[in-house]
């Protein structure tokens, strides 16, 4: 198997592959033409995820949970309440873990973290890194050909493409996507507040998209501010002071003052999903497959769940005798994780809008 890309998903799938007992005598590649970074242990780096109780499974099964878990944040309580109303009305949402029987409802960690965590996964100690980009893919009904950007080329059984929303992968086997651009930005940063986050994440819906604060294991929060590329390109702009301002009466001081304790980025957000997951030898998980707006904070879920999908199935098939790479058993891969994918985009949309 050559899996294209090195990010969570890909390098999660790998180790899932890795680990099998089943797959004991495969041999795997990740292809990542961009060189690793460990985390800073004095900062965290913007981007974070809300990984749930599933993606903590997997993590596990992947050999990466304990050290990520050294470094993430539990959150027990969710309230959820919109711009005509309060976080301490009736009407306001509230999840509890107390409710679910479960210690909590997940994790906030940065992507680094859990993409370094991964790399150094005992569980990935037997797969080839290869760091270069994807230039071109061949495929016949014996194997699949895989040309680098730095000239070498690979035969292999299965290519999986994980390279993200702008899949090279999709891209050069032509498949097509539907979907479209929300006309929003995601402005996102790391802020100290007035009052503790109680391990709780926080979401307020305003008219222009949500503001959500998510708590972190320093004791600040991550800001996820969804709104118009315009007001997200005047929150980037805008002097410390200003911002902190804004993000506190944006957030009904629901943590007190805000204030600003990081750099700021933003991400302009769509939904695409993929046409076809799956083709002869060739499979399609995460971003590659769908993205998905973050107010539900599922996107990364979703690809560990596409990995775990895949691996299981790749592996049930070897048990049984079959080609894995055969279109009839990656198929089973496609049914399974497409209709859920596509339920979890659709709700998510909805409530956006």
């Amino acid at each position: 198997v050559v899996i294209i890309g090195g990010g969570m998903v890909g390098l999660c799938a790998a180790a899932l592959l890795a680990r099998d007992e089943r797959l004991a005598d495969w041999r795997i590649a990740v292809v990542e033409s961009a060189t690793s970074r460990p985390p800073d242990p004095t900062s965290l780096d913007l981007r974070v995820s809300a990984l749930s109780r599933a993606s903590e499974r997997i993590l596990l099964a992947a050999g990466a949970w304990p050290t990520i878990r050294e470094h993430a944040c539990p959150y027990s309580e969710m309230v959820v309440w919109d711009a005509a109303s309060s976080h301490d009305a009736r009407d306001a949402l509230r999840f509890s873990a107390a409710e679910t029987g479960e210690p909590d409802l997940g994790h906030i960690v940065e992507n680094l973290r859990v993409q370094w965590e991964l790399l150094e996964s005992p569980e990935l100690e037997g797969v080839t890194q290869l760091r270069a980009g994807l230039e071109a893919l061949e495929f016949d009904a014996d194997s699949a050909s895989v040309t680098l950007s730095d000239g070498r080329r690979l035969t292999c059984g299965i290519v999986v493409g994980a390279d993200g929303g702008q899949s090279r992968t999709r891209e050069l086997c032509g498949i097509a996507r539907a979907g479209w651009a929300y006309g929003q930005t995601a402005v996102v940063a790391h802020l100290r507040t007035e009052r503790p986050h109680a391990h709780t994440a926080w979401q307020r819906f305003l008219p222009d998209g949500p503001l959500a604060l998510l708590p972190l294991a320093d004791g600040r929060v991550s800001l996820v501010w969804t709104t118009t590329p315009e007001a997200a390109a005047v929150l980037q702009d805008a002097e410390p002071a200003e911002f902190n301002r804004l993000v506190t009466e944006a957030s009904s001081r629901v943590l007190g003052q805000l204030t600003l304790d990081s750099g700021r980025a933003g991400f302009p957000l769509a939904l695409w999903h993929a046409r076809e997951y799956v083709r002869g030898r060739l499979a399609l998980v995460g971003d590659a497959a769908h993205t998905i707006h973050p107010l539900a904070g599922q996107g990364v879920n979703l690809g560990f769940l596409d990995g775990a999908s895949l691996a299981e199935v790749l592996a049930r098939a070897v048990e049984a005798g079959e080609d894995p790479a055969s279109p009839r058993v990656l198929r089973r891969y496609a049914r399974w994780r497409r209709s859920e994918n596509a339920l979890l985009l659709g709700t998510t949309d909805s409530i956006n809008r």
